[in-house]
């Protein structure tokens, strides 16, 4: 049998855990997480990483695996892969990631083009210019640097433009360069299963998971982590909002249903990403029968 990774993706909130675990167990391996808010030992219950039960039923790797301190890319993610997968696949001819994370996902495919780690220090010196300078002295050096990227990137997403800046000054090219997506091809094949489900279904599950949160202790973890917000793993749904709170900007109770409304967006952008991937086959996350049995016929072809 040819080597195949199997990818379970899907929006926030589908059950992609729950469903991850009976899927490994029918395939008999591991689960390489590809969910990037995971990979922080310091959150938990925001994340919504495996629980300890679901860790020993199946071994999990890249959960809780770096600090919010260190400096994390979908380059180093893709490296990482690489090097874990070659060493799995001695042992198993299947493997399954599980995420919702697309960037990473397609870096794990070979599907982006390799972008090099920046200075730390070069990415310091445009974060505090914009702190200290604002949004439109960064624009102008991007406007500057790479004018093709400029054209086309969000204006008021200061962490895309600095990312835009690092690279391009790090490496001497132009962001824009990098995004030819011509990709890596890889030497395994890919098995691609998404979950998805009616938008009024799947909103209500986010809301109910967010409840959930709360009463398992979310505001407590924020205000742990409230120490670290400056770092880019805290910019990220579920801890923002409750950080406004702790700040006396809004009420707990608008923080709770701002919780409910980006992460309700944000579900809806990782659908927008998977939109246009024709490789996907997407199921109803109860469809576990029809997703094992096509699965099994997909790895029976080779």
């Amino acid at each position: 049998m040819n080597n195949t990774l199997v990818i379970l993706l899907g929006p926030t909130g589908t059950g992609k855990t729950d469903l991850s675990i009976d899927v490994a167990l029918h395939l008999k391996t591991e689960i390489i997480s590809c969910d990037s808010r995971q990979f922080y030992r310091e959150m938990s219950i925001g994340t919504a990483v495996p629980t300890e039960e679901q860790l020993v039923k199946v071994k999990h790797h890249f959960i809780k695996n770096i600090s919010i301190t260190d400096y994390y890319s979908a380059s180093r993610f893709e490296k990482e892969f690489i090097s874990l997968s070659s060493k799995l696949f001695a042992h198993y001819n299947i493997l399954l990631m599980v995420g919702g994370s697309g960037l990473y996902i397609d870096a794990a495919c070979g599907k982006m083009d390799h972008i090099p780690d920046v200075d730390p220090s070069v990415r310091e010196k445009y974060l505090n210019k914009f702190l200290t300078e604002g949004l439109e002295s960064i624009r102008a050096d991007l406007r500057l640097i790479d004018p093709d990227y400029y054209s086309i990137v969000d204006l008021k997403n200061h962490k895309r433009i600095i990312r835009a800046l690092e690279i391009s000054e790090t490496t001497g090219k132009p962001y824009s360069g990098f995004l030819q997506k011509r990709g890596t091809p890889r030497d395994f094949n890919i098995l691609k299963i998404g979950l998805n489900m009616d938008r009024y279904e799947l909103y209500r599950r986010i809301d109910k998971r967010v409840d959930r949160m709360i009463d398992e202790g979310l505001e407590k973890e924020a205000a742990d982590l409230l120490k670290y917000r400056s770092y880019n793993a805290l910019n990220t749904v579920g801890y923002q909002e409750l950080f406004r709170y702790f700040d006396g900007e809004i009420s707990r109770e608008k923080a709770v249903d701002l919780i409910k409304r980006n992460s309700r967006r944000y579900a809806k952008r990782q659908i927008t990403w998977w939109a246009r991937d024709e490789e996907i086959k997407w199921f109803h996350p109860e469809e576990k029968k029809e997703i094992t049995r096509y699965i099994d016929e997909a790895l029976a072809k080779g």
